[in-house]
Parts: C-alpha cells; structure tokens; sequence
C-alpha cells in the first residue's frame, strides 16, 4: 500500500453559517469517516490546520499568510493508505467537506 495526502480546500464559508448543533452533526460525520479509515486501517495521520500562518520566502523574508481566496485556503490534511491513486480517490469521496462545497486534493506522497 501507498501513502496518499488528502489535502482538504474551502467549505469555511458554509461553516460559518452553522448552528452550534449542525456544526456538532458535521463534527460527528468527520469522526465517523475518520474512525471508519482508522478501523480499516487506512488512516495514518491527519489534523485540522489554524487559519493564521507565516509565508517564508527567499531570504528569510517572513510575511503573514497564507493568504488566498476562501475556497483555496487548506483547511486540513489527512495520510491515508490505498493501492493505488484510484483507491484513494474513491476512498475520499465520502468526506463530508463535499457537503459545504470544499474539495479534497488527492496526491501521492512519493518516496525518497
């Protein structure tokens, strides 16, 4: 098996605009999908990312960051195991981030 990252982009907006209780709901879906992988023994790591940053460019140049467009901004990753790139986009086609239209890129983590 193959480690791929799940790199989990927008859906903030509709966040947002949760109840306290729906928030909770979505909560418990991602616990759930999660547990599922962790059951199967697919899920190898994953966590939320904060908002706030620092860019650090050439030079030791240190901005704050990142700064970009709601529905480009990465919310998340996970590493998950699957055979193959086609295994791993399947597998993430049950996140629940596709019900606050977010997106999960999908990449293989190449070894070296």
């Amino acid at each position: 098996m193959n480690d791929f990252l799940y790199l989990f982009r927008g859906g903030a907006a509709v966040r947002a605009a949760l109840s306290p209780e729906l928030m909770q709901a979505h909560m418990l879906k991602w616990q759930s999908w999660m547990g599922k992988l962790s059951q199967e023994g697919k899920l190898k790591d994953g966590l939320p990312l904060q908002s706030e940053g620092k860019v650090v460019k050439k030079g030791g140049v240190v901005t704050d960051g990142p700064f970009a467009e709601g529905k480009e901004i990465v919310g998340g990753y996970l590493i998950v195991k699957a055979n193959n790139i086609a295994e791993a986009v399947e597998i993430s086609k049950a996140c629940p981030i596709f019900e606050h239209e977010g997106t999960v890129e999908v990449r293989e983590i190449a070894s070296m």
